[in-house]
């Protein structure tokens, strides 16, 4: 019968890196009252000699369990994963575990995904949320909660400012001779919807545009599909998408339909999650989103050392519009 092999001890880690037992839990269990380069040593050496620290024995005796969650509305859009592997690498890198989730666009699923999670996550990365404020605030109270693109006073917040970038192409649209142009809009609540809606409305009263609003059943291709009739039945000559999701919907039925962009419409996105990839590649704006992954899980980490100031954080992160080729003067000014 094979002997068990012995587990490597906190000890003798301690011997090989030449540093105090303490030392070598905190580099498990409290890595940022360290060095950065007292951990890597540590770990370096725990993993040589194969030590598996035992995350139980951790939460039962620090109260912590090593655990956070990222909640987003729907994983399978491309705006979402480079978000997340930035707070996981971020994660990792604080030996802490992430749990992803996707409430599906609805708020309800999100409560309950927030309450499932209650007691078995320190804390909660909570991406566009859909949920009303007060609703928020009362799973802020009992939950670590840092929010991306959702603007909550008394809530830390990363906010992905696309305004300006939109201010700058309606701006842009207005100097190739468009005069009546749509904007496809995003869920009612979203905050990223409002804030672009809000942005794209100021720019065209100043540049002397006319504005429809067309809503989108969700964010999504099918619903960017579903929406050019509208679209077209508004008589503009080109249009701005709350997400490339949108926009590229849009694209496809116009292509369906011999309808050419941007010789016969123009378009703009945004988020650049797969706008250098459409045909014709896809004007958009700037996504930030890595940024906002790695900037959230550390807020969430000062939220949780309980850092006074970092529960009134507000972080904005500014875009940029990367022109591509959907945009032309209209066919008919």
């Amino acid at each position: 019968m094979p002997t068990k092999p012995k587990s490597v001890t906190i000890a003798q880690i301690a011997q090989v890196a030449g540093v105090a037992r303490s030392s070598v839990s905190r580099a498990f269990t409290r890595p940022e009252l360290l060095k950065p380069d007292t951990v890597a040593r540590i770990r370096q050496v725990a993993e040589q000699l194969g030590y598996v620290p035992n995350y139980n024995a951790r939460a039962l005796s620090t109260g912590r369990n090593g655990n956070i969650a990222f909640i987003v509305p729907d994983v399978a859009n491309p705006y979402f994963p480079p978000m997340i592997r930035s707070a996981q690498l971020e994660a990792d890198r604080r030996d802490y575990c992430v749990f992803l989730a996707d409430f599906e666009e609805n708020g309800l699923q999100e409560t309950k995904l927030l309450e499932r999670f209650s007691g078995k996550v320190e804390g909660v990365i909570l991406v566009s949320s859909r949920m009303p404020e007060e609703q928020l605030l009362r799973h802020a109270e009992r939950l670590p909660l840092v929010l991306i693109n959702r603007e909550v006073s008394g809530v830390p917040r990363v906010l992905i400012d696309a305004g300006s970038s939109l201010k700058e192409a309606v701006k842009l649209l207005a100097g190739l001779g468009h005069r009546h142009i749509a904007y496809l809009r995003g869920p009612a609540i979203a905050w990223a919807n409002q804030q672009r809606e809000a942005s794209i409305l100021e720019a065209a009263e100043e540049f002397g545009l006319q504005v429809s609003l067309v809503q989108s059943r969700l964010p999504s291709l099918d619903s960017g599909r579903e929406a050019v009739d509208a679209l077209l039945a508004s008589g503009v000559s080109g249009a701005i998408a709350f997400n490339d999701f949108l926009a590229q919907g849009v694209l496809t039925e116009l292509a369906a339909r011999g309808i050419s962009v941007p010789q016969a419409f123009s378009l703009v996105g945004c988020d650049n999650a797969f706008g250098a990839y459409t045909h014709p590649p896809l004007t958009t704006v700037s996504n930030r989103t890595e940024d906002a992954g790695t900037l959230a899980f550390s807020l969430l980490m000062a939220v949780l050392k309980e850092i006074p100031e970092a529960f009134e954080e507000r972080q904005i992160l500014a875009t940029r519009l990367i022109q591509r080729e959907t945009l032309a003067p209209p066919t008919s000014p």
